[in-house]
């Protein structure tokens, strides 16, 4: 796929490999294991190898942090989101909401994570995935739906820069190919009766992950034929639950 970007005023066309589809998936985000041939797209996070003849896509956490990296991100207190002078917690999972609300801050952050994505590109992977789109929802109102999209926007350029295609997380109802999102990965879709909207944008080009039995019957039986499903214990453990339609 042919991907147009700006830098400096110049048009840069640059290839991006896309994902195949007709083919199971996996994600891994809790722990590495092989995988049967039939799978041919992984998603890993950034510090681990990608897998060798598969495509491997890189997990970045572009909107918040990892909870093993507050001591990286204390020494960088000003792009964390506070409320009251405390930050901002996603408590489902511990982590920090990054303070994308002005352009300056916003510059900061894709410097930062920017050098992320260029690594996962030398190291071999062929996308990324920007976890957390949808964390201005769990923002107390602090960070807007505009700002959300302006970063994404900057993200998405660093991703292509670095020759990776890159994958919307989450917020299902925003078309993200506006912005050059390349393709999906849905995040309990049938849970949540997502899968559609995906569809809707990225045809074929969604990978879908369910952590209950009930909800990956359901994408299995209603989306199955249309997108990737897999099914996996909600940790990613290295020997968790793993199911494909």
């Amino acid at each position: 796929m042919w991907v147009t970007s700006m830098l400096g005023g110049l048009a840069l066309v640059l290839v991006v490999q896309l994902p195949p589809t007709g083919l199971d998936w996996d994600y891994q985000l809790g722990g590495e294991r092989p995988v049967p041939e039939r799978v041919g797209v992984v998603v890993r996070d950034r510090s681990t190898e990608p897998l060798p003849d598969v495509y491997t896509i890189c997990y970045v956490n572009g909107f918040q942090t990892q909870p093993d990296q507050k001591r990286f991100w204390r020494r960088h207190w000003g792009l964390v989101l506070k409320r009251d002078g405390e930050p901002v917690v996603d408590s489902a999972w511990g982590e920090w909401l990054l303070d994308i609300r002005t352009d300056r801050k916003r510059r900061a952050l894709a410097r930062i994570i920017g050098r992320w994505v260029e690594r996962c590109a030398e190291d071999g992977f062929v996308g990324v995935e920007y976890d957390n789109l949808d964390s201005f929802s769990r923002s107390h109102g602090l960070v807007d739906r505009a700002d959300t999209r302006r970063f994404a926007e900057r993200l998405v350029r660093r991703g292509h820069r670095a020759g990776l295609a890159v994958a919307q997380k989450n917020w299902a109802p925003w078309d993200g190919t506006r912005v050059g999102f390349d393709f999906a990965i849905a995040e309990e879709c049938a849970r949540w009766r997502e899968c559609g909207e995906y569809v809707d944008h990225y045809d074929e080009r969604v990978f879908a992950v369910e952590y209950r039995r009930r909800d990956f019957r359901r994408a299995c039986r209603t989306w199955g034929d249309r997108i990737q499903v897999v099914r996996r214990d909600l940790a990613l453990s290295a020997d968790g639950v793993r199911r494909w339609c």
